[in-house]
């Protein structure tokens, strides 16, 4: 994002309407340098109204993050982390591990307003328009191997799903391996990389990406259901106290994940699990199908699946799933609501 793009969105920011005329000579610019910092915006899917006489405004107030803000709020917990927010990056993911490589301390979290090329799991685009959703990475240091962090993606769906549910999001579920979704619809999605030693040490870098909300253009490149958390919660949310709730959860299931693995959080991840007990069908390379009943999990984060020849354990690697049917996964999600 251009340095005139980011003052712009800063002063629009307030879902007020402002002339072409006041925001060029608040930053000192032509008003045509003004009307393309507008079309910037929109082209990062962000809705600006023009309103001729009245100037430019957002349809809403956008919460834009803001280190002080963040840093204010995690309060002790903030010599945990290393702070680093951005207007724009091509990838949060891709720059931390980059980081992580040249020695970056663990607990560095880097975030951005807008991703150029944000990434998903099995190399799928991740879409989301500037100021619509939470995109960060954060960088955890274990001293153990790549081999003994399985369960790892799971672990940080369980914080994230925690830390949604308390504020607000009744009925948040996860979806194996890497999803956070709400009544049926993917809500959040998580991306974990690892760098190191077979026997460690290892850099896992974390990244999430959540809506929070959507616009309509930004839904219509998303390939699959999508809902955002300001649906799920049912008004606004300030962008800046839900990073530090993510930042506080994450901290938390972390440092049990590293002394402790998966296992202590296995029943508590299937109290989330959107599928328990469900029929649902693996997709596996090649393209080969599995299909049986959701059993839930395995210590090491395997999925079990019930089949006709037996349980059956996968691990996350190209495998995707998907649910028996619309119908079913509708009965699983509010069956989740009355659990909790």
């Amino acid at each position: 994002m251009k340095a005139l793009t980011s003052n712009v969105l800063k002063l629009l920011a307030d879902g007020e309407f402002h002339s072409g005329e006041v925001l060029a000579d608040a930053l000192d610019v032509s008003r045509g340098s003004v009307w393309h910092a507008i079309r910037d915006l929109e082209a990062m899917e962000l809705e600006v109204y023009k309103v001729h006489g009245r100037g430019y405004r957002l349809p809403q107030p956008l919460s834009l993050l803001d280190y002080a803000a963040i840093e204010r709020r995690l309060g002790a917990h903030a010599a945990r982390f290393t702070l680093d927010i951005r207007g724009s990056v091509d990838s949060t993911n891709t720059l931390l591990l980059e980081r992580a490589a040249a020695g970056a301390p663990g607990g560095a979290v880097l975030a951005a307003e807008w991703q150029a090329g944000g990434r998903g799991r099995l190399g799928r685009a991740w879409h989301a328009g500037v100021g619509g959703a939470l995109t960060f990475s954060l960088l955890w240091r274990f001293t153990r191997g790549a081999g003994a962090l399985s369960g790892l993606s799971l672990a940080v769906g369980v914080a994230l799903a925690r830390a949604l549910q308390a504020i607000g999001a009744r009925g948040v579920a996860l979806k194996w391996p890497n999803d956070v979704v709400w009544r049926g619809r993917k809500l959040a999605g998580i991306l974990t990389e690892l760098q190191g030693d077979v026997l460690g040490p290892t850099a896992a870098v974390i990244g999430i990406g959540l809506n929070v909300r959507l616009s309509a253009a930004t839904r219509a490149r998303i390939e699959q259901a999508a809902t955002d958390l300001e649906t799920a919660c049912g008004g606004a949310l300030d962008r800046n106290l839900l990073l530090v709730r993510l930042l506080i959860e994450l901290d938390r299931v972390l440092e049990a994940f590293a002394g402790e693995g998966f296992a202590p959080l296995r029943a508590e991840w299937q109290r989330y699990h959107a599928h328990q007990g469900r029929r649902v069908t693996l997709l596996l390379p090649g393209g080969a199908r599995q299909r049986g009943r959701a059993r839930g999990v395995a210590e090491d984060g395997a999925f079990v699946l019930e089949t006709r020849a037996g349980m059956k354990h996968y691990h996350s690697g190209e495998i995707s799933l998907r649910s028996g049917s619309a119908s079913s996964l509708k009965t699983t999600m509010e069956a989740a609501d009355k659990r909790r």
